[in-house]
């Protein structure tokens, strides 16, 4: 068993302007998963950058109010709002609320920056 709070991981600034704390990486914290899972965070009036992934990934949203693009289908988000975005779909993130975003995300397989292309 493996037991973590957000204040045992990191924060960092993402390749697509999220903020990120990897929970679990099987990469990083020997552990026998075929994914990853991270926290992530966005501030009011930000967007991320638009990125594709080689891997599917599922957000959860924990607060705030957004715009999530795929491709060129745009859907609002809010607290309990969860997406599933599938490999190789171009994404972002629009904070349009007053308060920072705040979301999981599961990556599968795990997470790899060379799976990762930042399209902007």
């Amino acid at each position: 068993m493996l037991r973590v709070t957000l204040t045992d991981r990191p924060e960092f600034l993402a390749g697509d302007h999220t903020r990120l704390r990897e929970i679990f990486h099987p990469a990083k914290h020997q552990l026998k998963l075929g994914y990853s899972l991270a926290h992530g965070t966005l501030g009011p009036g930000q967007r991320s950058k638009r990125h594709v992934l080689a891997s599917s990934e599922v957000y959860y949203f924990i607060s705030g109010r957004g715009r999530f693009t795929i491709d060129d289908r745009v859907m609002p988000i809010e607290a309990g709002t969860t997406l599933y975005v599938p490999p190789g779909g171009q994404q972002s993130l629009e904070n349009i609320g007053t308060g920072e975003i705040e979301f999981l995300c599961l990556v599968d397989p795990a997470w790899k920056i060379e799976d990762e292309r930042i399209l902007e």
